[in-house]
């Protein structure tokens, strides 16, 4: 197939951007659920029987801290139920980053629960802890499916630390970090059944419902509806699988009324290719061209981690999608100068963003860094943009410099800043886009702030699942 590519197409829906006061609205939200549930505990004697002695005072702050870490979970569930309008606003980036505050503080919060009730539950009935820990388990509703709650919970935050999740593949991680929602229903009769506080007043009770159905439509309808309607929608397909580079792939994607999927440039999906064993793995590949007609394109390297199926993909090959998500659009774009820094298959979306973004001859400059000059993909359609769109275009290409960079080692003489505003004069006027690898990033971001970039102007986005 080749590889014909055009600009955003006339009447294609984009999706809105969040107004900005989604930020203040979303935040004083989740301070505010807090505060709720502090006010519940303290309206049903939490601080006359925090003060009331030792083992009582331990039993009231240990139901505080349960409540605490319950309404944390159901944060966390909103926040990575894949909200369009959370989505838009913030990013996947800065979600996931909320995500694993608002998890890793639950989590301890609920150590501290267990803890104190144990102690306060062993202090009230005179004996020893760990055989007031046992009568809880055993005797009291629900308690075997807490701890089992636990369990799961405990499993999901030790794989979540960077350590921890360096060493497990993408996809095993993914299928355990799953365990956390049934961590958080196992959690519930135990809440429903001996939770003082949700059993103290119609007002607590109706807060508690309010939010736990809050959470899991968002999951049914975001997660899960959402998807199946649009795969069934679109049906899209695999259309042809062309080789880029070494190791680097394309495939065309052909799919019904394509110009009602409101997706943008620079944004991904999670896509799976239903081809045999493991097609139940989402990977996120980002759109390498905008949709065109009833086409659109994904380019992905081989990183051991599944992607290699993808070269094999056959024409005709169903795929279910998710998405689209990521804020990496031109809508950041303020009509002036661009700049984009792509280093190996982090071109992919600043690409499809080249093809779509209006910008005037000249006014585009591409920073394109690969390890040697086959590893450089599409070739032939930069030249393209170079003769039709009037891009400038700077290959960087050689081994990595041995100091954190986002040069090629021969520049290692060159300060990064200095070599950016060599390769694009007036830089820190210019809306900048990056992406490519973490560490690439944190060095080209350190090279934008030296050479006199707002932040602000700044933008690329992590693929946090």
């Amino acid at each position: 197939m080749t590889a014909t590519v055009a600009g955003r197409r006339a009447g294609r829906p984009t999706p809105p951007a969040a107004p900005t006061w989604w930020a203040d609205v979303a935040g004083t939200l989740a301070a505010l659920s807090l505060l709720v549930v502090t006010a519940l505990w303290t309206a049903d004697r939490g601080v006359q029987e925090l003060l009331a002695g030792a083992a009582t005072g331990l039993t009231s702050l240990g139901r505080l801290t349960g409540l605490l870490s319950a309404d944390l979970m159901l944060v966390q569930v909103v926040l990575m139920a894949r909200v369009p309008l959370l989505e838009r606003r913030f990013g996947q980036d800065r979600i996931a980053r909320w995500h694993r505050l608002a998890g890793f503080t639950s989590f301890h919060l609920l150590l501290a629960h267990v803890l104190l009730t144990v102690l306060g539950y062993a202090g009230t009935a005179r004996q020893g802890v760990l055989a007031e820990a046992w009568d809880l388990v055993v005797t009291y509703p629900g308690m075997l499916l807490a701890t089992a709650a636990l369990a799961l919970l405990v499993l999901v935050v030790a794989t979540s630390v960077r350590a921890a999740r360096r060493r497990l593949r993408y996809e095993s991680w993914h299928l355990l970090h799953l365990y956390a929602y049934l961590g958080v229903a196992l959690a519930l009769p135990h809440q429903l059944w001996t939770g003082a506080d949700f059993l103290a007043s119609p007002l607590a009770r109706a807060y508690w419902w309010t939010v736990y159905l809050l959470a899991l439509a968002s999951v049914l309808v975001w997660r899960l509806g959402l998807p199946a309607w649009r795969t069934l929608r679109h049906r899209i397909e695999v259309a042809a699988v062309v080789p880029e580079a070494p190791g680097i792939t394309s495939v065309w994607l052909r799919g019904r009324n394509l110009h009602r999927l409101p997706v943008r440039a620079g944004q991904f999906l999670l896509w799976r290719f239903l081809d045999g064993p493991g097609w139940s793995r989402a990977h996120p590949y980002s759109l390498s061209a905008p949709p065109h007609g009833d086409l659109m394109r994904i380019t992905v390297k081989d990183l051991g981690d599944g992607s290699a199926r993808v070269a094999a993909l056959r024409p005709g090959t169903r795929v279910l999608i998710e998405g689209p998500y990521g804020r990496l659009t031109g809508q950041h774009w303020r009509g002036g100068g661009i700049t984009m820094l792509a280093c190996g298959v982090g071109l992919t979306p600043l690409l499809a963003l080249l093809w779509e973004l209006p910008y005037a001859p000249g006014q585009a400059v591409l920073a394109y860094r690969a390890r040697t000059g086959e590893d450089l993909a599409f070739s032939a359609e930069l030249d393209r943009l170079v003769a039709e769109r009037g891009l400038v275009v700077h290959h960087l290409v050689g081994p990595r410099a041995a100091r954190p960079s986002w040069l090629p080692a021969y520049a290692e003489g060159l300060a990064d800043a200095e070599a950016l505003r060599r390769l694009s004069p007036g830089v820190a006027g210019h809306d900048v886009f990056l992406c490519g690898p973490d560490g690439w990033v944190d060095a080209v971001r350190a090279a934008t702030r030296a050479a006199g970039v707002p932040d602000a102007h700044v933008h690329h986005e992590l693929f946090a699942w």
